[in-house]
């Protein structure tokens, strides 16, 4: 990833999690487009890694690494958009998730924990260790959204 995207996805990191989740959004509608939008471009940035990982693409370690980098990246993103009131509206999350605040964070947590892991997997350039990091990863997607998001 060149330098300057690095240091915009710094500065809005920073920037996202400095502020107050209610301070972010004028509105819950907002909150769910924006979670939505970080969702997306999370999983597309994984779902490259994911196929090489999977041999559905073809292996190239420079793009893994910068992929791999963005989803981690973005990882931490989404959650500030489940604030108050974003349970109503064109979503698919799940009721369970205000009622188990604290079971969802610890899945989320344990993702982007796991998605540091293919980031340095991937920064390796080894292709064993990123099919290992990128099924983890893979668990623990799959696990919130067994548990907290509508079909």
């Amino acid at each position: 990833m060149n330098r300057s995207l690095s240091s915009i996805l710094i500065a809005a990191a920073t920037l996202v999690t400095a502020l107050p989740a209610a301070a972010q959004f004028a509105k819950p509608e907002d909150a769910i487009k924006y979670r939505k939008g970080a969702f997306t471009v999370m999983a597309a940035h994984f779902g490259r890694v994911a196929g090489m990982a999977q041999g559905k693409i073809p292996f190239d370690a420079k793009v893994a690494a910068q992929n791999a980098e963005v989803a981690t990246f973005m990882s931490t993103l989404p959650f500030a958009g489940f604030g108050p009131g974003t349970d109503k509206g064109e979503t698919r999350a799940k009721p369970e998730i205000w009622a188990e605040m604290d079971k969802f964070n610890a899945g989320a947590k344990k993702m982007q924990d796991e998605m540091a892991k293919l980031n340095a997997a991937a920064k390796s350039g080894n292709l064993d260790a990123i099919k290992a990091a990128a099924g983890e990863v893979g668990k623990t997607c799959k696990g919130c959204h067994d548990d907290y998001r509508k079909e």
